[in-house]
């Protein structure tokens, strides 16, 4: 038998296992730092085009009245309607960016978008008949085709160790800029009929909606000078160097590929469909609940009135600041990417099923109307807030899902274009959605379908479907 090898207590036990162990430990990946300059150029550059877009939302009406577009006020939302959906023909604009993009640099298509949009928001404030308003409301909407570009130099900027920073604050953009947009046009337009004493002056008062476009025109234009001086060029091939900051599959293609060569592609084009879903939903739900919220207790809502619903949208809008700032950087280090998607689109399901309860909380508060017994009031909105964190908890699809399309692009050559077309599927979506979801809502309370829910029902259908597409894509990824 061989002699056990002689112990020499000076020396630790566990030294030999600890090495192995040490051997065997994955090195921490470093963090890739964030070019902060650059990405604070590309948040201020993106705010000025939802600020652009909803800045007239408060005024509109009363601008095509002051213009005399129709006497009859029954008609004049009739008009205000077309001029809202005018900006939807982005969608037409969204690939041609993206190839622009792709010859001449991001930062040409960034600068000449920001001098576009100024230039549009001053002539808006000076249009004397319906026609101009019409025309210059539709180049806002060809400008603001760019929102791929921009997705693009995020992804250009950034990869896996830096995206739970960068991709929460520039998916708050948005959100942030539609906030602002109606504050700066309400507060704003007829300051010579508000505040005769200090804006008393003639160009104003035959102006009246010209200060709002103003205001928006210098934020593009600070957008474009920050652009200028701090945004570099972040496409691989005018940088002379096509495989930079490649991310995800980029290295698989180095040759541009179409939008039918995309499609061809089994991840590309399931992400593409689920996100075409993601904004369907997501519209279809802001439409029908607010419809929801305005709609008589008795034949199926709540019978909110303009404050209550105001009251509850804000509630969304902060439970959303906080999911996107604080909890989605968290998610984006500890969880894998594919699954938190899908499991975001899971959630719409309940989403819209979680209505009908709310009905029948507000249904059961108006036979018992005792608060002694049971604060019905309080019980509705509490589940209103319940919903509501369902809702911003299914958006958080958003992020991931701008992830995924940069993680899965075949190619650097063709990074812009994969997520130009997956916003222009989003952009398809957003168009329909309102029509859709409002005549589905429509005729379930017309016809009394599944007594006034059929439309539930429908949605959440579509939010089955849009589940079980997301699904498929940690398979293919």
């Amino acid at each position: 038998m061989a002699s056990e090898p002689e112990l020499n207590e000076s020396q630790p036990l566990l030294s030999d296992s600890n090495a192995r162990l040490e051997d065997q430990t994955p090195p921490r990946v470093k963090a890739t730092p964030l070019p902060k300059a650059q990405f604070a150029a590309l948040c201020i550059a993106r705010l000025s085009d939802p600020i652009g877009f909803t800045q007239i939302f408060p005024y509109i009406n009363e601008f095509l009245s002051f213009l005399h577009v129709s006497d009859d006020p029954a008609k004049i939302g009739f008009y205000s309607g077309i001029v809202e959906s005018m900006p939807s023909v982005a969608i037409l604009t969204i690939l041609w960016w993206t190839k622009l993009s792709d010859i001449v640099g991001r930062r040409p298509v960034i600068l000449g978008c920001a001098l576009g949009l100024a230039s549009i928001s001053v002539l808006f404030g000076l249009s004397r008949s319906f026609i101009q308003i019409v025309v210059l409301r539709t180049l806002i909407g060809l400008f603001a085709g760019n929102t791929a570009v921009y997705q693009t130099i995020l992804a250009e900027i950034t990869d896996s160790t830096n995206q739970a920073i960068a991709y929460p604050i520039y998916g708050g953009i948005y959100p942030l800029g539609a906030t602002l947009g109606p504050l700066i046009g309400g507060f704003f337009s007829n300051l010579a009929t508000k505040y005769p004493k200090y804006f008393g002056y003639s160009f104003l008062e035959e102006h009246p909606y010209f200060p709002p476009g103003f205001i928006c025109a210098c934020l593009a234009l600070t957008g474009f000078t920050l652009t200028y001086f701090f945004l570099e060029e972040t496409n691989p091939a005018k940088r002379g160097n096509p495989s930079q900051n490649v991310p995800g599959n980029a290295a698989a293609n180095p040759n541009a590929l179409g939008v039918l060569d995309l499609l061809s592609i089994p991840t590309i084009r399931i992400i593409s469909l689920s996100s075409m879903a993601l904004a369907f939903l997501d519209v279809g739900f802001t439409v029908t609940f607010i419809l929801f919220c305005y709609t008589p207790v008795e034949i199926g809502g709540l019978g909110f009135s303009a404050l209550e619903i105001g009251y509850a949208m804000a509630t969304s809008s902060g439970i959303f600041a906080f999911y996107q700032l604080i909890l989605m950087p968290i998610f984006l280090h500890r969880f894998d990417i594919a699954r938190m998607y899908t499991v975001c689109m899971g959630l719409w399901t309940p989403t819209y099923l979680l209505l009908p309860f709310l009905n029948i909380i507000a249904r059961m508060g108006l036979k018992n109307a005792n608060p002694e017994v049971v604060n019905w009031n309080v019980l509705l909105w509490a589940g209103i807030v319940v919903n509501l964190i369902f809702w911003r908890t299914s958006c958080l699809a958003y992020p991931t899902n701008a992830i995924l399309v940069r993680d899965n692009a075949p190619g650097a050559a063709s990074l812009s274009s994969s997520i130009g077309l997956n916003q222009f599927s989003m952009g398809v979506a957003r168009c329909m959605s309102p029509f859709f979801s409002s005549m589905i809502f429509a005729l379930s309370m017309d016809h009394r379908l599944l007594d006034g829910y059929f439309w539930v029902v429908v949605m959440s259908t579509f939010a089955v479907a849009g589940f079980y597409v997301s699904g498929r894509i940690h398979n293919n990824s």
